[in-house]
């Protein structure tokens, strides 16, 4: 081990790595805070329920699922954390039916209530008056009855498919007759996919909303299903799968890539099973028959009381229309200096140009690309694309811009995890439009978010970048936050050129003037800032570093920054989600600090600070430091340059780092406290929309 580098130590009753999957649990466990928050507006902590099911549901479709990969590989050894693999499911399981138990009954026996009081009713069968029993009568016989396919299960029926986080209802029958045929006693109905909401809303008092669920609906009228018979038990079942997708990258073509990579979406429906969710009072004899089919553990059974599957409270939310019970409306704010200019390519040979997303409106990305679309005096547009929507105005823009006969290059990754329908749609379309498209460098994702307009201006050719930490996707501008950077600079233009002749050409890059790339250089970059950073210490030079990330689990960074702790720099960590650093360690992690905020809008920007003895650096990067950034995929980290851009860098930093309403502080246990209560409260993401609207202001004023 290098001797700048202070090992771990070793044989301590507290690791000294929090396990990477019970941190993403705990940072699952925020979110969940978040609906338990009398503070939130009611509906909102409804959202934040959803929301916390959703992100559950991948976690167990990637990482959980990742773990049994592990387990069935015969892997016994103890990670880093002193973990093993069993180790680790085990206290998965633990954590998140506590977690779960508690979900539950803040729905039931807080937030229901809550609803009821301002009108919002789940109703049951007992509730339902004479008028709604018959609207829902017509409903199923209309619009359910005839798309449900109750599946019996017997020896001439093989267990039917249940397909991945489907809802279905596990049916117990006896028939009214000895003799009856089909005689099966057991039977499955999916939910109908699509077409009908989870929440059927029901005729109610003006300004009420009165809602029953789908498959109460269904229960209600099983009659109309089993004739001839007598339905014993019914209860919802939910099975989650395997959603990693397994496929070896071909080489011999665009199209195998192409084709390989639908047919593993295809299969990944298919995907072992690893979580069986069901509603208590399921007979035993089905759960035994579900664990033998689905070929379950009792690890993976989570019973539940009340509706399964609270993913879909989204869907309540998005039908009830009453704004006091969400958040204020917030409106992205104009950009100045686009505001002044009269287009963006004026706009950005004034000055580099710094947009923080949602608090500045994401739409001046997409006129970027779309006025590059349609000027005669641009010549070729180069992209990256990772998560795209299936409506994207920035792909329209793209396609407009090939018919418009413009050079169009687009690096489109088809491996982007649940976003590769829409990417394999978007990369046709626009290959069909004549724009080149490729799916990057084969073995590593493309992670790193670039863009690049060459305009020709007189007898020259300028090139215009833009280089931001989030995606080029209109949707998750509006709840991620995220920061772009717009310049003309000769320096970026050159280094964009060589990073696309990367992407698309495999042409090897000289050195860079402000780029930083992975997989080849940023781990090197990385460990030397953070080493000059101890130097500086060690000399009585100021030492500082202040990071606001996503995710904290690379082991040599970690080891970096213990190292540096141990010398004197003073380290403040802003870590939305995983976190294996433990600060506060005496001895190890003493001047470390790291806290994690959970808000209305998604923290996902990466901001990079080094205080550098007096004369610091900003940086952003679409990575965050971890193995797979660092190692398995081409990212970008890139300096902002420009002193009033640091500042309002600066001030991103030192607003989240203050907070004490929404920020939780990470302990040297691994749990997450809230702060103590202050005189003043301070919630960073309130500060930056003041901030936002205090800036458009004025702004206008000073334009006036």
């Amino acid at each position: 081990m290098d001797s700048e580098r202070s090992p771990l130590p070793t044989g301590s009753r507290t690791p000294s790595l929090v396990n990477r999957e019970l941190s993403w649990l705990a940072f699952n466990a925020r979110v969940l805070e978040e609906a338990q928050d009398p503070t939130v507006p009611l509906l909102e902590r409804v959202r934040f329920l959803a929301i916390f099911s959703s992100n559950l549901d991948e976690f167990f479709m990637v990482r959980y699922a990742g773990i049994w990969r592990q387990i069935d590989a015969g892997v016994t050894t103890s990670g880093p954390d002193g973990l093993t693999p069993h180790k680790v499911l085990d206290a998965i399981a633990a954590r998140t039916r506590d977690l779960v138990t508690v979900q539950h009954g803040l729905l039931r026996d807080i937030l229901l209530p809550a609803l009821a009081s301002e009108g919002i009713r789940l109703l049951r069968q007992r509730d339902l008056d004479d008028a709604q029993l018959a609207f829902l009568e017509t409903t199923f016989r209309r619009r359910i009855l005839p798309v449900l396919t109750p599946m019996a299960v017997d020896p001439a029926h093989p267990f039917p498919w249940i397909a991945n986080r489907a809802l279905c209802l596990m049916v117990q029958l006896e028939p009214l007759e000895d003799g009856a045929i089909p005689a099966a006693t057991q039977c499955i109905i999916h939910m109908p996919a699509g077409g009908l909401p989870r929440f059927i809303r029901v005729p109610s008092a003006e300004g009420s909303f009165d809602f029953v669920l789908i498959e109460d609906v269904i229960r209600m009228h099983l009659d109309r299903l089993f004739i001839g018979f007598r339905v014993m038990s019914c209860r919802a079942i939910r099975v989650t799968r395997d959603a990693e997708l397994d496929f070896e990258l071909q080489e011999e073509g665009a199209d195998d890539l192409i084709s390989t990579i639908e047919e593993a979406v295809r299969n990944r429906r298919m995907g072992a099973a690893i979580r069986l969710q069901y509603e208590r009072g399921l007979p035993q004899a089905q759960l035994d028959m579900l664990v033998s089919e689905l070929e379950l553990d009792p690890v993976d059974l989570y019973p539940v009381d009340g509706m399964t599957a609270l993913t879909d409270l989204a869907q309540l939310v998005a039908q009830i229309d009453l704004p006091r019970l969400k958040d204020p409306p917030f409106v992205p704010q104009p950009v100045p200096e686009f505001e002044r200019a009269r287009d963006p390519f004026a706009a950005i040979r004034q000055g580099d140009i710094l947009v923080h997303h949602p608090y500045q409106d994401f739409e001046y990305v997409h006129r970027f690309i779309q006025t590059a679309a349609e000027d005669p005096d641009v010549l070729a547009i180069k992209m990256t694309l990772y998560r795209v929507s299936g409506d994207s105005p920035i792909a329209k823009a793209l396609l407009a811009a090939a018919r418009n006969g413009k050079e169009v290059a687009v690096l489109v990754e088809l491996r982007a995890r649940f976003s590769e329908e829409a990417n394999i749609a978007w990369a046709r379309r626009l290959e069909a439009t004549g724009a080149h498209v490729v799916y990057g460098i084969v073995g590593k994702k493309t992670h790193c978010k670039a863009a690049l307009v060459v305009r020709r201006e007189g007898d020259n050719l300028r090139r215009y970048c833009h280089l931001a930490t989030g995606n080029y996707n209109h949707q998750t501008a509006k709840i991620y936050t995220d920061v772009s950077l717009f310049t003309a600079q000769e320096s970026f233009g050159e280094d964009l050129t060589h990073l696309f002749n990367l992407l698309t050409g495999y042409v090897r890059t000289p050195p860079l003037n402000h780029l930083v790339l992975a997989p080849d250089g940023l781990r090197r970059f990385l460990v030397g800032r953070i080493r000059r950073e101890a130097e500086h210490a060690r000399a009585g030079r100021p030492a500082r570093i202040r990071c606001k990330l996503n995710a904290l689990a690379d082991l040599e960074l970690i080891q970096e920054l213990y190292a540096a702790s141990c010398a004197g720099v003073s380290i403040d960590l802003v870590v939305r989600g995983i976190c294996c650093l433990r600060p506060g360690v005496p001895g190890l992690s003493e001047n470390i600090r790291v806290v994690s905020i959970v808000d209305r809008f998604l923290e996902h920007a990466r901001i990079l600070y080094f205080g550098n003895g007096g004369v610091p650096e900003y940086f952003l990067s679409s990575a965050d430091w971890m193995g797979r950034n660092l190692d398995g995929r081409v990212e970008t980290t890139f300096p902002v340059l420009v002193p009033a851009l640091q500042q309002k860098l600066e001030e991103i930093l030192l607003v989240q780092l203050a907070d004490n309403a929404k920020a939780r502080i990470l302990t040297s246990d691994g749990q997450h406290m809230r702060h103590p209560t202050e005189p003043e409260t301070v919630r960073a993401q309130e500060r930056l929309i003041v901030s936002a609207y205090a800036l458009a202001v004025t702004s206008r004023s000073a334009d006036a």
